[in-house]
C-alpha cells in the first residue's frame, strides 16, 4: 500500500513539473527566397518530375492528316521597263508648215463643223474630250490611237507629255491643253483636197497670210499669241504657232509649233 502511494506521488510530481513547459508555443516564420536565388534542388532520393512536352501545333485539318507545307515567300515583281513611244518616222507627212506650195489647194476659212467628214469630226471630238480632262496622259492616249504618233515636235522627241511639261514648266504642261482647245474652236481650212496630202488644219492662220487678216481675225489670233509673238511672226512672214491636222480618214497627223 505504501509503495503505491509513493508511486502516485512520483507521478504527480512529474506532471506538475512538466505543466509550465506545455504552455510554451513554437514561433514560426515564413521565409521568401529572393527572386534571383537558385531553385532548391530536390532532396536526395527524390524523383524529378517529368519534363512537360510542348503543345501540339494547331490542327487545321482532319485528325491524322499532316498540314500542307508552308508556301515559299512570293518574290517582289520585277520593275517594268519604261514605256518607249515608237519613233517618229513620218517624214513624208505634211507638218502644217506655214506658207503654201505651188499648186497647193486651200479652201476658204471654214467654221461649219458639219462640213467635216465623220472620221475627222470624231477625232476632233476625241481630242477635245481628252484635253478637257486636264490630263496630259489622256491626250497622249488619243494620239496613240493612230498607226503612228502624230508629229508634236520638230526635235524628234519621243514623249509628248514630257515634252510639254518641259516647255511649260510653270503649269506642268497643262497650258498646251488650253491652246489645243482654243485652236480647235477656231475656223479651219481644207488643204490639198483630193490629193495624198489631203488635210483639215486648225487654225486657219497657218494658211492665211498675216497681212491679209481682218481686224476681227487678228482679235481671234490674239487669243492664242501675244503682241510680241505677232510681231515676230510678221518678221518671219507667216504664222508659226501651234496648228493641228487631221486627214479625211480621221488620222491625226500633227499638233506642232515652230518652223
Amino acid at each position: 500500500m505504501d509503495s503505491r502511494r509513493i508511486l502516485l506521488a512520483v507521478v504527480l510530481t512529474l506532471l506538475a513539473a512538466s505543466e509550465p513547459g506545455a504552455q510554451n508555443r513554437v514561433r514560426t516564420e515564413t521565409i521568401i527566397p529572393p527572386a534571383n536565388s537558385p531553385a532548391p534542388s530536390a532532396p536526395p532520393g527524390a524523383i524529378a518530375p517529368a519534363p512537360t512536352a510542348p503543345a501540339d501545333p494547331l490542327q487545321l485539318g482532319p485528325p491524322g492528316v499532316a498540314p500542307p507545307p508552308t508556301p515559299p515567300p512570293i518574290a517582289a515583281p520585277k520593275p517594268m521597263p519604261p514605256v518607249r513611244l515608237p519613233p517618229i518616222t513620218s517624214a513624208s507627212k505634211p507638218y502644217g508648215r506655214a506658207g503654201t506650195r505651188p499648186g497647193q489647194k486651200i479652201s476658204d476659212v471654214l467654221t461649219d463643223l458639219s462640213r467635216l467628214p465623220a472620221p475627222v469630226a470624231r477625232m476632233r471630238t476625241r481630242i477635245i474630250e481628252a484635253a478637257r480632262t486636264g490630263d496630259l496622259d489622256k491626250l497622249v492616249t488619243a494620239m496613240q490611237t493612230n498607226e503612228t504618233m502624230p508629229i508634236f515636235s520638230f526635235a524628234n522627241e519621243r514623249d509628248p507629255a514630257a515634252y510639254w511639261r518641259a516647255n511649260y514648266p510653270e503649269s506642268g504642261g497643262l497650258e498646251v491643253l488650253s491652246i489645243l482647245l482654243e485652236i480647235l474652236d477656231m475656223g479651219f481650212v481644207h488643204v490639198d483636197a483630193g490629193t495624198p496630202q489631203d488635210m483639215y488644219v486648225w487654225p486657219y492662220f497657218a494658211y492665211v497670210p498675216l497681212k491679209e487678216l481682218t481686224p476681227a481675225q487678228k482679235v481671234e489670233l490674239f487669243k492664242i499669241v501675244t503682241g510680241s509673238d505677232y510681231r515676230a511672226m510678221q518678221d518671219f512672214g507667216a504664222y508659226i504657232f501651234y496648228r493641228l491636222g487631221i486627214a479625211p480618214d480621221g488620222t491625226w497627223h500633227f499638233f506642232v509649233s515652230g518652223e
